[in-house]
Order: C-alpha cells, then sequence, then structure tokens
C-alpha cells in the first residue's frame, strides 16, 4: 500500500508573513509617534522623558503584547481536528476548550455542569455545542457592539490621526483577544494572520478618516443647511468619522466570530465575507444609536470650543 501524501497549504505561509510585517510595521510607527513625544518632554526634563518611555512600554505590553500571547497561547480546533473525533489529541482539546469556557465565562450553573460532568466525548462535543448556540454566541456579540463603541467614541472626540489609528488597533486587538477567551480557543494561525492584516488595515483607515471633510460625502444642499446650524456641522463630522470606525470594528469582530465558528466546519471565504457584512450592518445602527445617546454635553461643548478656536485661527491668519 503506498501512503498517500496530503497537500500542505502553502498559500498560510504568505499570510503569516505579511502578518508578520505588518506588525513591525505598525511597530515603526509607533516607535516614530512616541519618539516625537519624547523630544519635546525631553526639553521639559529629561526625567520626565524616561518617565514616558517606562510608562509607555508597561502600556504596550498590556495594551498590545499580553492580549496577544493570551490568544497564541488558546487551543485551536481545526477542520481536521473536529472532523476526527476519535483522534485522541482532538479530545483533549474539546476538555480544554470546555475548561476554559467553565473559567473565563458567567455561564449558568446548568451550563457547567454540562462542560464538566459528560460521558464520553460525543456528549462533550454536543454540550459544547449547546452552549455555545445557547450562551456564548450571546455573549461575543456584546463585547463586539461594547469594542465598536469605545472605538466610535474616541475616535469621534479625539481629533488627532494618528492616535485615532494607535487606538483602533488596541481595540481591535483586545476585542479579538476577548472573543478568544470567551469561546475557549482561538482561530487556525491563517486565519488569525488574516485578522492581524485586517486588523491593520482598519487602523490606518481610521488614520485616513481624520482629514475626511462633510463636502466629500454631502451634497452642497444639505452643506447649505448645516453651516446655518451653529456647530452642528463640527459635530457631525467628528459622529460620521467615529461611525465609521464602529463600522470596521465590527466587521472585524464578525469576521473573528465566523473564523471561531468556522474552523469546525467546512465553509467557503465567500460565506465568511457575505455573513459578515450582514451582521455588521444589522449591528451598525445599534452602535451609532446608543453611542449618540451616550454623548454627554461636555463633549457637544468641546466640539463648539473646537470650532471657536478654529474661527480665531483663521481670523487671525486672514488679518496677516
Amino acid at each position: 500500500m503506498k501512503k498517500v501524501k496530503v497537500k500542505k497549504d502553502k498559500s498560510k505561509y504568505v499570510y503569516y508573513v505579511i502578518a508578520v510585517g505588518v506588525l513591525l510595521l505598525f511597530l515603526i510607527i509607533l516607535i516614530s509617534s512616541l519618539l516625537d513625544i519624547g523630544e519635546k518632554l525631553r526639553n521639559i526634563s529629561v526625567y520626565l522623558e524616561y518617565g514616558f518611555y517606562g510608562l509607555v512600554v508597561l502600556l504596550f505590553y498590556f495594551i498590545i503584547l499580553q492580549p496577544i500571547i493570551i490568544i497564541l497561547k488558546s487551543p485551536s480546533l481545526s477542520i481536521a481536528t473536529s472532523l476526527d473525533q476519535n483522534n485522541p489529541k482532538a479530545v483533549a482539546i474539546y476538555k480544554k476548550v470546555a475548561k476554559n469556557i467553565v473559567k473565563s465565562n458567567e455561564l449558568p450553573e446548568e451550563e457547567k455542569i454540562l462542560l464538566t460532568q459528560y460521558k464520553n466525548k460525543e456528549e462533550l462535543l454536543y454540550n459544547l455545542q449547546y452552549v455555545f448556540e445557547k450562551t456564548v454566541k450571546g455573549q461575543l456579540n456584546r463585547i463586539i457592539i461594547h469594542d465598536a463603541k469605545t472605538v466610535m467614541i474616541s475616535t469621534a472626540i479625539c481629533q488627532s490621526a494618528r492616535f485615532d489609528m494607535i487606538t483602533v488597533f488596541a481595540v481591535n486587538v483586545k476585542m479579538v483577544k476577548e472573543l478568544v477567551v470567551q469561546c475557549g480557543f482561538r482561530p487556525s494561525m491563517k486565519n488569525l494572520s488574516k485578522l492581524t492584516i485586517n486588523v491593520f488595515g482598519t487602523a490606518l483607515i481610521a488614520e485616513g478618516l481624520e482629514n475626511l471633510k462633510l463636502e466629500d460625502i454631502m451634497p452642497k444642499s444639505s452643506l447649505d443647511f448645516l453651516n446655518n446650524m451653529p456647530y452642528l456641522g463640527v459635530v457631525l463630522e467628528s459622529v460620521i468619522q467615529g461611525a465609521a470606525n464602529a463600522l470596521m470594528t465590527l466587521r472585524i469582530g464578525c469576521v473573528c466570530r465566523r473564523y471561531l465558528f468556522s474552523d469546525g466546519s467546512v465553509i467557503t471565504k465567500e460565506d465568511i465575507r457575505k455573513q459578515a457584512y450582514k451582521e455588521t450592518l444589522k449591528l451598525l445602527p445599534m452602535v451609532v444609536a446608543d453611542t449618540i445617546s451616550f454623548f454627554p454635553k461636555r463633549i457637544v461643548k468641546f466640539f463648539t470650543n473646537r470650532r471657536k478656536v478654529k474661527e480665531e485661527e483663521e481670523f487671525d491668519g486672514a488679518g496677516e
């Protein structure tokens, strides 16, 4: 009997290389921005500069590096593992996933019993699927919506393009980590690499959206109406920027969730993309409505003061 050689998916290595390159590029951009700030602090005090760098190292570890480590250390459910249920390695992974879910989730007592007291591997697999459908999927949606709202608020308020990029990157990494922790396992390395590329692309788009103006997306008649409403245009401009960033964060969250639940079944890339867009458009109105109602009066006051400063600068420039 001749051994059948299984063809390896070489395309995954391309995604690995691109993902590593993306992380290195983000690191270079981050270091460049931080060095600029450090140079300005040096003019005040050298100790202030060193303290700033020390704080940055701590924040980088807890906000970026630690979530990545948690994601990589989580078990992965591949298609081969899920189909070959008689494989002892597959059974061990199922047990580890069940243990992770019980430890990281606030499950009802009856669901904890399902994941800790089972007779065989078939019952464990059935119980896992039941808990995913009953509880975990809803928890994943709440995480995605919460982080999308965080992105929308932070990028709408902050008027720094580079800060927007860093914020969107950090929040999306945190969101993927939280989704992985809730599920008890991570997507395959190939899908993780794709997510990394998507997260960085979203962060770059967030940086570019800072220059978005209402003139670029609205007809002249609407602009004339907004010009007659003091400061409304500035607020609307910032809300649109935040909503666009929230939309992309929602999409990444939905894609990540699809990866998590598709790594155990045969599903095409096109199906993932279509379903992710549908779910994103379904969740976006909820995020925007909640965020706008959350905005306190002091934020509107912030935009009003910002507009006044901008008008004064333009007036001074015209006078010169």
